[in-house]
């Protein structure tokens, strides 16, 4: 029996899923793992917390590009880097309720019982519009960006889990943040999480 529940968020980029993320873990009062995965992963690696950072990066980008053979060194350091972030994955959802975002964790905790998979997206041009306000990014960089991030993320997907990152049977929820906004989204999505799992809110309003 697991006596913790786990949300996973996946989303597209400009969607402003990490600040749902993070307003979601204080409605629910749980943690939010998402950069400090990338801490963790250092430690246990041997390594800079900036050189892991560009190793996850590097790893969309080949994976897309194609640019290296599956059995070079740098492949795998990323093989080693996706196995070793599965296992922290798996141990923080042992460990704690919470909310983990991206690293494909929703097809790590798939036969996890408690474990919500949230998809979060946006219409192009909303998602557009946040990278120039949010990010400052002009508009060419940031439809350059867009598409960059949207094929890097779905060939990483595609290479470590098999299926594509908005494959529906992989996902309990999917919605678009530009409807509700950041605090609207995250409260319905705590709504839905406490109707879910209501047996770990009993007692609280």
């Amino acid at each position: 029996m697991n006596d913790n529940y786990v949300i996973t968020i996946s989303r597209q980029f400009g969607s402003l899923g990490r600040p749902v993320a993070k307003k979601l873990s204080e409605l629910l009062n749980i943690e939010y793992y998402d950069r400090y995965i990338i801490g963790k992963s250092a430690t246990q690696m041997e390594m800079d917390a900036e050189d892991v950072k560009q190793v996850e990066e590097s790893a969309q980008d080949v994976y897309r590009k194609m640019k290296y053979p599956f059995a070079s060194p740098t492949t795998k350091m990323q093989d080693k880097l996706f196995e070793t972030q599965k296992k922290i994955i798996l141990d923080l959802a042992e460990k704690e309720s919470c909310i983990i975002v991206g690293r494909c964790s929703d097809y790590i905790l798939r036969n996890y019982k408690n474990h919500v998979s949230i998809y979060i997206y946006a219409p192009y041009y909303e998602r557009l519009r946040n990278c120039i306000d949010t990010l400052e990014l002009t508009s060419d960089e940031a439809k350059r960006t867009l598409d960059e991030v949207d094929k890097t993320r779905e060939a990483y997907n595609k290479h470590y889990t098999g299926c594509s990152i908005l494959d529906i049977t992989m996902k309990d929820i999917m919605i678009d943040s530009s409807n509700l906004g950041v605090e609207g989204t995250a409260e319905y999505l705590a709504d839905f999480v406490k109707r879910r799992f209501p047996a770990f809110f009993e007692g609280t309003k």
